[in-house]
């Protein structure tokens, strides 16, 4: 049995188009400097849940809601959640299942005939065989809205956790491709 935990984050959609992001700190759980014959720690991500919900956290989006928007977990290190705004965009090619920076991924367009309809589309999402690990301090939860919702929602996003140790020679590796 692995030692696993549960962390969570979550971003609110607001009425309008643009992007958002909430930053999560790790730097409890990760410290991928090796110490004499201690190895690095890092974050291994299992799975990720997402739920989107109406912006108290306890109903379905409501059935008459318009809107769309795509949201991303990111390993994006480094940049601050007030300037992710000018990172995350369609543009630069930044949310989606291409950028080894993406651990896991969710796009939801709202205006189904039933709560909760439809359900969102995982795009992206690491294994239970093979997890996303995180090198880094932070990762980032990015929303970005092509068509404002007409009521305010919720992403919460439920992350399975394990802190591993490993090798210098991966933890190189893994720091190179976890680089903005």
């Amino acid at each position: 049995m692995k030692d696993v935990f549960y962390l969570d984050t979550a971003l609110d959609t607001g009425t309008s188009s643009g992007t958002g992001a909430a930053t999560l700190d790790l730097s409890s759980y990760v410290d991928p400097i090796a110490r004499g014959r201690s190895k690095g720690t890092v974050l291994a991500i299992y799975k990720v849940h997402f739920d989107i919900c109406d912006d108290d956290g306890n109903r379905p989006v409501a059935a008459a809601t318009t809107g769309q928007f795509r949201a991303a977990l990111m390993s994006l290190s480094g940049i601050p959640a007030a300037a992710v705004g000018s990172t995350i965009t369609f543009n630069d090619n930044t949310m989606n299942a291409s950028n080894d920076l993406v651990i896991a991924g969710v796009d939801y367009a709202a205006g189904g005939t039933a709560a909760g309809d439809p359900a969102p589309h995982v795009w992206c999402e690491p294994s239970t065989e093979v997890p996303y690990v995180v090198v880094r301090d932070q990762i980032i939860l990015g929303l970005q809205t092509m068509t404002a919702m007409s009521v305010g929602s919720s992403v919460k996003v439920r992350m399975e956790c394990a802190q591993v140790s490993l090798d210098q020679a991966t933890l190189n590796q893994l720091l190179r491709t976890q680089t903005v």
